[in-house]
């Protein structure tokens, strides 16, 4: 690490070195983007008799390998933030980047049924940590200013991800598309040896003088910076405070009135991101490509369709990391609250008004997907991991993620599981106007509830919270 501070020390304030860091704190995710994206053109191809495998998949194999995901990181997920805060974010990053490399290592050996599902299993590992412990990473890396910006590149190149797997599935052959999976976390893990701890973890471990050459290098400054030794100084005086409180992370999160209000706010946007429809709309776009097909003439193959909701995605992230310091979370999150619940009752309606036999163009429900995944990519995706590294105090970030990850999951498997219960019982244009108003109630709440929390601290967004109590409180009063 000295030897990289030696090389790599820009001068004259300059923050390069968190924008390099920053993208390669991410490219786990995207790499995850990968695992993820590899799947949705490949269900067919596995199930059909001239595909990779001797054998087709049955229905039961897909479905084991479609969840067994979520299930496996909702268990390595629960102690993940523990882990994070003990071990350190750097050797936490290693090791996600190493079950990369074991996912793809085992797909390369074998594509049968019981291969792909221990794959799939053991990419938990990535889908719980990229979500946890990049998020916590990127922040505490970042200056104040940068954190909204840095952070939506966690979103942004895990659709990098999926893209790039739906382009390789429509232009390679299985075997160097899965090469190429392998080939990204082998480079990162290398790269990720000689990379710095983040200050806080190490101001924890006691490595003061080490924390200040890292945070140092971070912002290109001297070591002996006047700016650079007041932030180091409230990081210690956090640590201090937090060593000399008895309390344990959940009783602080749950007795300490603006922490349990923050906690409320990051469960609430977390399970409603959740539950806004995005990854029912991402798994049955090829069943709205197909419907639409019977009212205009839109042919395209399955690939053809996922790349193109890949490319919205895609645009949906760069207007995010472009616009999210400007706009600030909050005006970010209600704009794109609503934009989703417009595009859902629009789908909803068109399957309501067809269903019954009305005419309705056959771009419309395309055009709302579209928005929906763009809403989705460009607000509620990268604000609801943003938000919970602007809300806590690195002691409390790893409790706190680990569990808005295990809520997060349940609600994956919950919808992977009942969906297309859910449809036959209530059809699916019910279902669509569910996913409507969640989205439309977000973004009420977020109205109401939500802080902005760009370029504030965690002192300055707590007391905000706190007033707003003591408002009310006073208001109760008056007689």
């Amino acid at each position: 690490m000295n030897f990289l501070i030696s090389k790599l020390m820009w001068k004259n304030g300059t923050r390069i070195n968190q924008y390099m860091f920053a993208i390669l704190i991410t490219i786990p995710l995207l790499n995850f983007g990968m695992v993820q994206g590899w799947l949705s053109p490949m269900i067919s191809a596995l199930q059909s008799p001239e595909g990779p495998v001797e054998e087709p998949f049955t229905s039961s194999e897909i479905s084991w390998v479609t969840s067994v995901t979520y299930i496996t990181a909702i268990i390595f997920g629960a102690p993940m933030g523990y882990l994070t805060d003990r071990f350190g974010r750097k050797n936490m990053t290693l090791m996600t980047t190493l079950s990369l490399v074991l996912y793809w290592q085992i797909k390369l050996l074998s594509l049968k049924p019981w291969a792909l599902i221990l794959a799939r299993a053991i990419a938990g590992i990535p889908c719980s940590a990229c979500y946890i412990v990049l998020p916590i990473y990127l922040k505490e890396i970042s200056d104040i200013d940068l954190r909204g910006a840095l952070g939506s590149l966690l979103i942004l190149n895990r659709n990098i991800g999926y893209l790039t797997s739906y382009v390789f599935a429509d232009l390679l052959e299985v075997a160097p598309m899965l090469w190429m999976g392998l080939l990204v976390p082998t480079v990162v893990f290398f790269l990720f040896l000689i990379m710095p701890e983040t200050p806080e973890f190490l101001v924890k471990q006691g490595k003061i003088d080490e924390a200040k050459n890292v945070l140092a290098w971070l912002r290109g400054v001297s070591p002996v910076d006047q700016g650079l030794e007041q932030e180091i100084d409230v990081i210690v005086k956090a640590e201090k405070q937090t060593k000399a409180d008895n309390k344990s992370v959940w009783n602080i999160i749950l007795k300490d009135r603006p922490t349990f209000k923050a906690f409320i706010i990051t469960l609430v946007i977390k399970i409603t991101q959740q539950f806004d429809g995005y990854l029912i709309v991402l798994i049955f776009a090829g069943f709205v490509f197909e419907k639409a097909s019977g009212f205009i003439s839109l042919k395209l193959s399955p690939n053809k369709q996922v790349i193109i909701i890949g490319v919205v995605q895609l645009l949906g992230s760069i207007v995010a990391t472009a616009i999210v310091e400007k706009t600030g979370r909050k005006l970010l999150l209600i704009l794109t609250s609503f934009a989703m619940g417009v595009g859902m009752l629009a789908l909803g309606g068109w399957f309501y008004a067809t269903g019954d036999g009305i005419w309705l163009p056959g771009w419309l429900p395309v055009l709302a997907m579209c928005l929906c995944i763009f809403a989705d990519a460009a607000g509620f995706q990268p604000i609801s991991y943003i938000i919970i590294t602007d809300l806590f105090s690195f002691q409390l970030r790893g409790t706190v993620s680990s569990f808005a990850n295990i809520c997060a999951k349940l609600s994956n498997f919950v919808q992977m599981k009942w969906f297309t219960m859910l449809c036959e019982l209530i059809s699916i244009h019910w279902t669509f106007f569910f996913f409507s108003s969640v989205c439309f109630a977000a973004g009420i709440y977020t109205i109401f509830a939500f802080p902005e929390t760009r370029n504030k601290s965690v002192e300055e967004i707590y007391a905000k919270l706190s007033t707003k109590k003591k408002k009310k409180d006073l208001v109760e009063t008056v007689p």
